[in-house]
């Protein structure tokens, strides 16, 4: 028997600071959709826990017992699974795919072995986004990740993904803050069009795009070249970067729009997908 999950893109459509706490972990406020790529990860039964990577992006990743995947099987106690990964996302990229993969993981084992998925809270422990990507669905994402709440009424909208092929540091960004007390998002409400949304997020920002964006310049391309498209609404980092997206009204002009991008930019990773409700 094998199960297959897929573990899709994680995208913050804006992505607020506003605290630190005393340990040194820093409190978001963010509103986190999911989009349709990603990896997937499938699970056998096996002879002890392995793990085998493939797929596009798979070269060079370890898949060692540290490795977050390895992690999450042991988590709900896996023992005798046979685990392959598909990483078709870029990694440390601001799209959450070790922690997607992570999730994953732990929905795979749990439907082949009949146990119930943990609750989302108390996967924290492998990520401060494994839990939001245990949920899959758009959420509003705050303090350290762990408080969730859904957001079901976003309208329909498609994307295009880009990064520049740059590994940014999560820590680094952080460290180069230089405010870290920010207003939380404005109030979700009246989002009945992806026009509606777009307005929205216009008055949203990401507080990781500025020191980002001076670590890794490239970020600042990737966006303009976005930016640029052919019916984008708004263009923006996700997470700490370097991914970037558009946001387009439909299937056609994002399909438009990635082709263009990807002739213009061939080192690029470009993709567009559309948003999962």
């Amino acid at each position: 028997m094998t199960t297959e999950e897929f573990a899709p893109a994680k995208v913050n459509l804006a992505l607020h600071v506003t605290g630190r706490r005393p340990d040194g972990y820093h409190l978001l406020d963010s509103l986190v959709i999911f989009a349709g790529v990603g990896d997937t990860v499938r699970v056998a039964q096996g002879r002890g826990l392995t793990l085998a990577i493939d797929g596009p992006m798979g070269a060079g990743l370890d898949p060692s017992d540290d490795n977050l995947v390895m992690r999450a099987a042991r988590f709900v106690g896996a023992a005798e699974s046979a685990i392959t990964l598909t990483k078709r996302l870029p990694v440390a990229s601001g799209i959450g795919g070790g922690s997607a993969d992570a999730a994953a993981t732990l929905r795979a084992i749990c439907r082949m072995t009949g146990r119930s998925v943990p609750d989302a809270t108390t996967t924290a422990v492998l990520g401060a986004d494994v839990p939001v990507c245990l949920i899959g669905r758009p959420a509003r994402m705050r303090g350290t990740g762990e408080i969730l709440d859904p957001v079901p009424d976003l309208p329909p909208f498609h994307m295009v993904l880009a990064n520049p092929g740059v590994s940014v540091s999560t820590p680094e960004v952080f460290r180069a803050l230089d405010q870290r007390d920010n207003a939380p998002l404005p109030a979700l409400s009246g989002l009945a069009s992806v026009g509606d949304l777009s307005g929205y997020l216009s008055v949203c920002r990401n507080d990781l795009e500025k020191a980002a964006r001076e670590l890794v310049p490239a970020i600042g391309d990737v966006i303009d070249a976005l930016a640029a498209r052919p019916g984008c609404l708004l263009a923006r980092m996700s997470g700490s970067g370097a991914t970037c997206f558009g946001i387009f009204p439909d299937r056609a002009s994002a399909d438009a729009a990635a082709a263009q991008l990807s002739a213009a930019r061939p080192g690029w990773w470009v993709v567009a997908a559309p948003a999962l409700s």
